[in-house]
């Protein structure tokens, strides 16, 4: 599904960004508009037309708040939010040291506290403890009775957001009675942007840590503990949960078996042999050859560079090895929602290799492009994916209950 671009990967971070209107994360026409003045595949551009458009909705969220109009003023934040957190998606070069990057994360994080202090529901900004320090995130509560709820707990994926999970699972969780636990992970968020924590394929040691915390809060009811997985997070909760076995249930958008294989799609096999046989100073000259003419391997190689800690572009793909469910996916015991989408870009054809490994009760669904759901993670149809779901969800709770 080609949106606004021909470029593949500012076509799918474009309809990522105007997807999430649904749930008041962007406007069409400020959508269309920032994307006029975007030439194709130009990342310098990219970045100053979506901070500026940003900038501008921020602002305009700022004279509403003080004029008193907190309706207006929320909704023009969460937009703002959105907006910087694109604006920020492509620098990649030097990300770690890059003011720009800090400048930008730190704007979408606070307009969408800004926004969330003005919800009809209660938001709470939450501190999880992990191995000698914490982990920031969200509790976004159905209401504020203190009763315990079925609580979905949020896992990013490569490259998201806590601030991100409103818009992707929070809105529609809570107005279905679901309370939904957000948190930034090692190499997410704030947790790689201010603390300096980077991914491990362990994801068992992240997720243990935060089930204890959640199993202190009394607004979440202890047998109703899910997880989500978005994008690369379809792997790391699935790693997890066939390790912690507290959990109803687990839902991976989109299913992911092996990381590696996302490599492997993008790379001549030569190249793979040399990474896999250490020869670095023969792949990586050819891999800067494939991230200047591939917007999409350029900027999955820069980011895992940052996100794993990676000495190398080369080393990127060595460490994606670990990320497997080869050997693992049997021990997960609770019921699994694997979703899969017709046309993804990354992961295409993993979803059945899940299914297929699993030995938990599975339910398989592919959402196709004839529906408008056949992108990465179901882009741009969030009102499909969120009917799909939640209604899994809903059925698996009642079939529990009932048994």
């Amino acid at each position: 599904m080609k949106f606004l671009f021909e470029n593949e990967s500012f076509s799918f971070e474009t309809l990522r960004a105007a997807g999430f209107a649904n749930h008041g994360g962007a406007d069409l026409g400020e959508v269309l508009v920032t994307a006029r003045a975007i030439p194709d595949g130009d990342e310098t551009a990219w970045h100053s037309a979506w901070k500026a458009t940003a900038g501008r909705v921020r602002e305009l969220g700022e004279t509403s708040l003080a004029a008193g109009h907190r309706v207006s003023a929320r909704e023009a934040l969460l937009r703002a939010s959105n907006y910087y957190r694109t604006s920020e998606f492509f620098l990649r070069e030097a990300p770690a040291a890059d003011p720009e990057v800090k400048a930008l994360s730190a704007l979408a994080r606070d307009t969408f506290v800004r926004a969330a202090e003005l919800l009809d529901t209660p938001v709470d900004r939450v501190s999880i403890p992990y191995e000698g320090t914490t982990l920031p995130g969200y509790l976004f509560l159905v209401d504020d009775s203190g009763a315990p709820r079925p609580t979905i707990v949020y896992n990013n994926g490569y490259d998201s957001t806590a601030e991100e999970s409103y818009f992707v699972v929070a809105a529609a969780a809570i107005a279905r009675g679901y309370n939904v636990l957000a948190f930034d992970g090692p190499g997410q968020g704030m947790a790689l942007r201010e603390q300096g924590l980077v991914f491990r394929a362990d994801w068992e040691a992240v997720i243990t840590p935060v089930v204890d915390y959640a199993l202190t809060r009394p607004e979440i009811a202890p047998d109703g503990i899910s997880l989500f997985g978005y994008s690369l997070g379809g792997y790391l909760v699935a790693r997890a949960a066939a390790f912690e076995h507290r959990l109803a249930a687990i839902i991976l958008n989109d299913g992911v078996y092996d990381f590696y294989g996302a490599f492997d799609r993008i790379m001549p096999p030569f190249v793979l042999d040399w990474i896999n046989e250490g020869r670095d100073e023969l792949a990586v000259p050819v891999l800067k050859l494939v991230m200047s003419a591939s917007t999409n391997a350029r900027w999955a190689l820069n980011n895992g560079k940052w996100a794993f800690g990676a000495d190398s572009v080369a080393d990127v793909v060595r460490k994606a090895k670990a990320y497997t469910l080869d050997g693992v996916a049997q021990k997960i015991e609770c019921p699994v929602l694997v979703l899969e989408a017709e046309n993804d870009q990354f992961f295409q054809g993993q979803a059945e290799q899940v299914r297929d490994a699993l030995t938990a009760p599975a339910t398989l669904v592919s959402l196709t492009e004839a529906e408008g759901a056949g992108e990465h993670c179901h882009e741009g149809s969030m009102a499909r994916f969120h009917q799909v779901i939640f209604d899994w969800l809903d059925e698996s709770r009642s079939g529990a209950q009932e048994s």
